[in-house]
């Protein structure tokens, strides 16, 4: 027998589907207990920001203060728009425009679509799109062409019902806005029905597995917990040159632990915004990434350690 779906759409089915029977309940009060956990474990460095100072935390600003400091550093100002970085927001864009696609959706049209809704939008990639020579122009929508293309081999069609929701922005603010807790999810489905969890978090990834990757999820997360009341059901990152899920489900301690990971970073934040000298330096696989590495000499020796020098933007 033909089956409607190929054994890896069938694997992301098998993932992101369960019988709501199934979905886990979680206590009224977690929102509370994990907002306490977030508000206490903060609150004296807050108390050490002058009146003017704020703290946004997003994924990669608490990744990079717990890994190196001069890196996040160095993050703290956009570093401007690249090929690789402009790449992410095109084919984002171009999952956003094929779940609302007229017709059964070609890779190419859908890139093309998104990179002209982007070039001619208020966004601040606009700028950058309209400036591209022909080369890096080709070379954008090629990169751009492969993950789309990816994704539509390996994803059935997203289904009305199922609430597909691309670049699913959260916020979380605490201490009347001081420090700001935000994301902005790849793609969320399904949403909490009373006190059960069904929602589901997907981050897209190219490249190898990272311990960070779930990491980044789990603070996802802790930010949807204390937005909505209910915890997603699960969470995942999906490789997309593997066409591989790297699930897991969402549990309390898991959510204790991405609180006190906050903290941790919080409160690294708040003390190099008060004094961001001597930073300290953490080598790690994201070193060639890093646009101080012509003058740090331990993250130039470090990317000798670490294989796949490839492997795309985390």
């Amino acid at each position: 027998m033909t089956s409607e779906f190929s054994p890896v759409q069938q694997e992301v089915l098998d993932n992101i589907g369960a019988l709501r029977e199934t979905w886990p309940t979680f206590d009224p009060e977690l929102r509370g207990q994990l907002r306490g956990e977030l508000e206490s474990g903060i609150s004296e460095h807050v108390a050490m920001l002058g009146p003017d100072r704020h703290i946004w935390a997003n994924k990669h600003a608490v990744g990079s203060v717990l890994g190196c400091e001069k890196r996040f550093l160095a993050d703290r100002e956009f570093p401007g728009w690249s090929v690789p970085l402009a790449r992410g927001s095109i084919v984002h864009k171009a999952i956003e425009l094929s779940i609302n696609w007229p017709t059964t959706p070609v890779p190419g049209d859908l890139v093309d679509e998104a990179i002209a809704s982007l070039e001619f939008s208020e966004a601040n990639i606009a700028t950058f799109l309209q400036q591209l020579t022909d080369t890096d122009r080709a070379q954008l929508r090629s990169d751009a062409l492969d993950r789309v293309t990816q994704f539509d081999e390996c994803w059935p069609r997203l289904k009305n019902q199922w609430r597909p929701a691309t670049e699913a922005k959260v916020r979380l603010d605490l201490f009347d806005g001081k420090v700001t807790m935000q994301g902005k999810i790849d793609l969320t489905l399904s949403r909490a029905e009373g006190n059960r969890a069904g929602k589901v978090l997907i981050d897209f990834k190219t490249g190898k597995l990272q311990a960070a990757h779930m990491a980044d999820l789990r603070y996802y997360a802790l930010i949807e917990t204390c937005r909505v009341g209910v915890p997603p059901r699960r969470i995942a990152s999906y490789y997309l040159e593997q066409g591989r899920f790297q699930p897991e489900d969402v549990n309390e301690d898991m959510l204790f632990a991405a609180a006190q990971r906050a903290v941790d970073g919080i409160n690294r934040m708040i003390e190099l915004e008060l004094e961001p000298e001597n930073p300290a330096i953490k080598p790690n696989p994201g070193c060639r990434w890093c646009k101080v590495l012509d003058t740090c000499d331990p993250g130039q020796i470090s990317l000798r350690e670490f294989d796949d020098p490839l492997d795309d933007l985390p």
